[in-house]
């Protein structure tokens, strides 16, 4: 194993979040015609350590609430049956034009039409993420995490979020966290801030032992050269994925594992879902197969839970993006933008590609 795990530690996976709700029209119909709602808990970050949760180790979110919104309730209440822990402060709402959890308003997508998201975040309460409302010492030092997972989206969020995540990391490092960070690049969050946030990413994946994001994330926020997005034939693409991430390697010579998923789109419902990794000097790859797609958003997501889950459990590094491939494509089969494994054996089962019934 390329990277070591501090031992003796409260908590396997950390993640400062802004938590959300995610409205998402019945029947794969379009927003803009929905007539009924399904309504879910979101953010991308729960979404990644929800893996690691519905599988028996223990996880905390970092975020802040809007005091007595009964959202604020759904969230928690929704965050207790993932068995994550919440710790956090509570802010007044400051009145009907204060503060607010964000709507994520995501429909599916069906064959031919593709998903379209539309992001609700004014008086988002989560942008107000500040270092003094958490007790890092105690947390890191004290309790002892193995994992810290930084988003870009968090990272990007707001001048206080940045600063949350520089002083996360900087913490976890201090301390023996290993530090995973997913770029996660929003060309809205970053206008008008480009300078500051290029300088708070660089720091944050200079001091991050994971380094995961596709071929817009790497060159939008590290800065380095890469692949053009987008496109259809990825295997003739794989050499220029490989040198990214070679660049990347050489200029965060810190980290020891890098990460990015591969995804070919048939159709809304068929995918062909691929994923590659370096570790230390060992390339690892999951050639694109064909997956069947109820709902696409959240299969990032679902794929650096399960390489997280992999690493905590220290298996070989192999099954690290094994188990990312297929936590990834199990996300994709359900109503909610997260993985709920059952256990590993249905994770394991969809590597295989054994989708038999099992009694």
């Amino acid at each position: 194993m390329s990277i070591s795990l501090r031992k003796n530690c409260q908590t396997a996976l950390l993640t400062p979040t802004s938590m959300g709700i995610r409205l998402t029209p019945a029947n794969g119909q379009p927003m803009h015609c929905a007539t009924q709602l399904n309504v879910q808990v979101t953010s991308a970050e729960s979404n990644v350590v929800s893996v690691a949760s519905y599988l028996g180790l223990p996880v905390k979110i970092l975020t802040t609430f809007v005091k007595g919104s009964p959202i604020s309730t759904m969230i928690k209440d929704n965050l207790a049956s993932r068995h994550i822990t919440v710790e956090g402060p509570e802010l007044d709402q400051g009145g009907p034009w204060g503060y607010r959890h964000q709507f994520n308003l995501a429909d599916s997508g069906c064959g031919s039409r593709g998903p379209r998201v539309h992001n609700d975040r004014a008086g988002e309460v989560g942008r107000t993420l500040n270092v003094k409302d958490f007790d890092l010492e105690r947390i890191f030092e004290k309790e002892g995490v193995q994992i810290v997972h930084l988003s870009g989206l968090i990272a990007a969020l707001s001048p206080e979020t940045s600063e949350f995540c520089l002083n996360i990391a900087r913490t976890a490092r201090q301390y023996g966290t290993l530090i995973s960070f997913d770029l996660n690049y929003r060309a809205s969050f970053w206008k008008g801030r480009q300078k500051e946030l290029e300088a708070a990413f660089a720091e944050i994946a200079s001091l991050s032992d994971i380094l995961v994001g596709n071929e817009e994330d790497f060159q939008l926020c590290l800065r380095l050269p890469g692949p053009e997005a987008g496109g259809k034939d990825l295997a003739a693409k794989m050499d220029s994925f490989k040198d990214m991430i070679r660049t990347v390697r050489a200029t965060y010579a810190n980290a020891s594992v890098f990460a990015t998923t591969l995804r070919e789109v048939a159709s809304a419902n068929t995918h062909n879902w691929g994923a590659l990794m370096l570790e230390g000097d060992n390339w690892h790859m999951v050639e694109p197969r064909e997956i069947g797609v109820l709902d696409r958003i959240g299969g990032g997501d679902g794929f650096v839970g399960g390489m997280l889950y992999g690493i905590l459990r220290q298996w070989a590094p192999e099954k690290w993006l094994q188990f990312g491939w297929a936590a990834g494509a199990l996300a994709t089969t359900l109503l909610t933008d997260y993985a709920q494994p059952a256990d590993e054996e249905q994770v394991w089962s969809i590597w295989e590609g054994n989708a038999r019934v099992k009694r």
